[in-house]
């Protein structure tokens, strides 16, 4: 048999320090914001209209943050999660510079941590990922850690560590990817919001309403618009004979989806400047409503500006369940509802 193509790494093949580049190198294209939008609905102002952005001081519409972020997470998945069970979570994401169509995307990565599971199948890898554009330049930085299958049971890591990451990215170190706006030329109205930074405070909840139920097709259309080719996502012959009997969404679509629906109570919130955390508490799968809800954890004033303030929110995803009682927890652990768990920070006018 040949042994041309790839059958990517399992967890035994995984070593501290390793440093691994990425195919394909990818080009964002207005046509990769279309099927954004149509797939998930982000109706944000900036991100929306080239006029709106350019009154306010971008040179046009930048690309969708999390666009961005999936399509550099995309540029990972063969070398690191093709035989991924699932995404487990993220930290100490942040984005460094704006992404703008026509842009070129690479991304490399490098193992910061391996962890075997219990049960001798598994195991957990860690990495910190970083995305470039056609420049050499930084637009994002990041680590996760996803489970990975083990190819044979009895193999032992090459070593084990795992690193503590930070629980939170400084606010001081935020807002490079967002430059200078005129806030006296930015719309309200248009934006969708009379609500600013100064009209949020530190503890509100806010429940934002709707619901959106996923589709299969729409989820696998949306894994590969990144080029994602973890095989649950995609391969129900193989998912079916696993653990949960079927594909599993993309962690990342359920982050979408939450973000789309905080339009509805964040409308200015316009760029996503950093993730602290997020959890995948919970797996999604094709038929359920997706509902979200957040809550203000902290503000901060950036150094040097004042025409942006940064708003750090908690957003939690639930299937199945609205969330006008903003449900979390049950008892210790997490309210079998909530699929998702993210903090981050937002930058909003002042």
């Amino acid at each position: 048999m040949s042994n041309k193509t790839a059958t990517g790494n399992f967890f035994e093949d995984f070593q501290l320090g390793q440093v691994i580049r990425h195919a394909t190198p990818r080009t964002v294209t207005t046509g990769d914001v279309a099927v954004y939008n149509g797939l998930f609905g982000a109706r944000f102002a900036v991100q929306s209209s080239d006029e709106f952005a350019r009154k306010i001081g971008y040179p046009r519409s930048p690309i969708d943050d999390l666009l961005v972020f999936h399509v550099v997470f995309g540029k990972t998945v063969p070398d690191i999660s093709l035989n991924a069970v699932a995404n487990l979570g993220y930290a100490n994401c942040r984005f460094l510079r704006p992404v703008y169509p026509g842009d070129t995307l690479t991304a490399i990565s490098e193992v910061i941590g391996l962890k075997e599971n219990s049960n001798k199948k598994t195991g957990i890898v860690y990495v910190r990922s970083r995305g470039m554009n056609q420049n050499g330049e930084d637009v994002l930085d990041y680590a996760r850690w996803v489970m990975v299958q083990k190819r044979d049971e009895k193999a032992t890591p090459h070593s084990e560590n795992v690193s503590e990451l930070p629980k939170d990215v400084d606010p001081h170190d935020i807002g490079r990817a967002c430059p200078i706006i005129k806030s006296d030329a930015y719309d309200y109205v248009l934006a969708g919001s009379a609500h600013r930074f100064a009209d949020y405070d530190v503890g509100e909840k806010i429940d934002h309403v709707a619901g959106i139920t996923v589709e299969d097709a729409e989820h696998m259309i949306a894994t590969r618009l990144y080029q994602n080719t973890a095989r649950i996502h995609f391969d129900h012959y193989t998912a079916s004979k696993g653990r949960f009997g079927k594909r599993l969404i993309y962690g990342g679509h359920a982050i979408s989806l939450a973000r789309a629906l905080s339009f509805n109570g964040l409308a200015n919130a316009f760029h996503v400047a950093a993730i602290n955390g997020g959890r995948h508490v919970n797996p999604l799968f094709a038929g359920l409503t997706v509902f979200a809800w957040s809550q203000v954890l902290a503000k901060a004033e950036l150094p040097g500006r004042n025409d942006v303030g940064a708003l750090r929110l908690r957003t939690v995803a639930t299937k199945d369940r609205p969330s006008a009682d903003f449900p979390l927890k049950a008892g210790d652990d997490y309210d079998p509802a909530v699929i998702l768990d993210l903090d981050y920070w937002a930058l909003m006018p002042r």
